[in-house]
């Protein structure tokens, strides 16, 4: 059973592929997505995947505390015997909040919908974590909610790729855009540009529209392999990739359980491991010893060596469940 609780908010800088394997459609490296919805996402093995390796890197090998640590949050790994124990740490689907999309005036708009806001309010509220706002009920066809004096309406339109939408301005837009922006949006200076935009530039669709957005509005590439001597391409090496375009912004929900590391024979918990992270409290003191390992700026997914997948973290208050 669960007895902690936080939220990882994960920010795209870069376009992100993580991908599902060879598609059967038109594209050839499809992302992951939601089976009922359509909806991009990164499924819960690759989080803690890469949160797992970049706790492995922060910690020194000779660091037989930390190491043991390390094993009590993640679980054995292969080599150290994997069926002892279960890891205490459970992150989720890193699910879809905001998607960027072109548009006709402030270059582009973080766009939503009341679906996916509910799903948002739902999930908080799993762990916990009560919000100040309560999304509003979906627009009409042809209309998209914004926020009062927002930079994207354009003789009476807000213009997103080829399509129009009637805006309306809504109190309610301006409040869940400056609590997205105070609370999710990443905190060091740099992305000051963008905690300031996001209440200009946020809009809320109608569901089936937003679906056709995060359908065929994602960032698709064309990839080659040369033949190093004629410079040409390889028979059969050209392939289309598809990837979540950077400004995306999604979460992922992060559970514990106290630590599950007790030995076989005697029953007792391991003397390896604090005590405390044993005891009534002990997933609390175990996640937020996950935070403060500093983990703020990974590479998720695929295509590393072409700077893919750089995704900026922040974790969101760690509390009882």
């Amino acid at each position: 059973m669960f007895e902690a609780a936080s939220l990882l908010y994960l920010y795209v800088e870069t376009p992100l592929h993580a991908g599902s394997g060879r598609g059967l459609g038109a594209m050839d490296l499809p992302v992951q997505r939601e089976r009922v919805t359509g909806y991009p996402l990164v499924q819960a093995s690759s989080v803690k995947g890469k949160l797992r390796a970049e706790a492995d890197a922060r910690v020194d090998e000779n660091d037989k505390p930390g190491r043991a640590k390390l094993k009590a949050v993640f679980g054995p790994g292969s080599g150290e015997g994997a069926s002892e124990h279960a890891g205490a740490i459970s992150p989720g689907d890193a699910r879809l909040l905001l998607f960027p999309v072109r548009s006709l005036a402030g270059v582009f708009a973080w766009t939503t919908s009341a679906n996916l806001l509910a799903r948002f309010v739902r999930d908080a509220s799993i762990i916990g974590l009560t919000l100040p706002w309560t999304p509003p009920d979906a627009p009409t066809t042809g209309r998209a909610l914004v926020a009062p004096g927002n930079d994207l309406t354009a003789g009476g339109k807000v213009v997103l790729e080829e399509f129009a939408f009637t805006p309306q301005a809504l109190d309610a837009v301006k409040a869940i855009a400056e609590w997205l922006a105070e609370n999710v949006l990443p905190t060091g200076s740099e992305y000051d540009y963008w905690r300031k935009k996001l209440p200009r530039s946020l809009v809320i669709l109608p569901e089936d529209d937003f679906r056709d957005f995060t359908l065929f509005a994602t960032e698709v590439a064309t990839r080659v392999r040369l033949d190093n001597k004629t410079k040409t391409v390889e028979p059969g090496a050209l392939w289309t990739e598809e990837s979540l375009p950077t400004d995306t912004l999604l979460y992922a929900p992060l559970q514990a359980t106290r630590a599950r590391w007790y030995d076989r024979n005697t029953g007792k918990a391991s003397a390896e491991v604090p005590a405390e992270w044993f005891a009534k409290g002990g997933a609390k003191k175990l996640l937020q010893f996950m935070k403060d390992l500093g983990i703020n700026r990974v590479q998720l997914g695929g295509d590393e060596t072409v700077g893919r997948g750089t995704v900026c973290l922040r974790y969101g208050e760690v509390r009882d469940v």
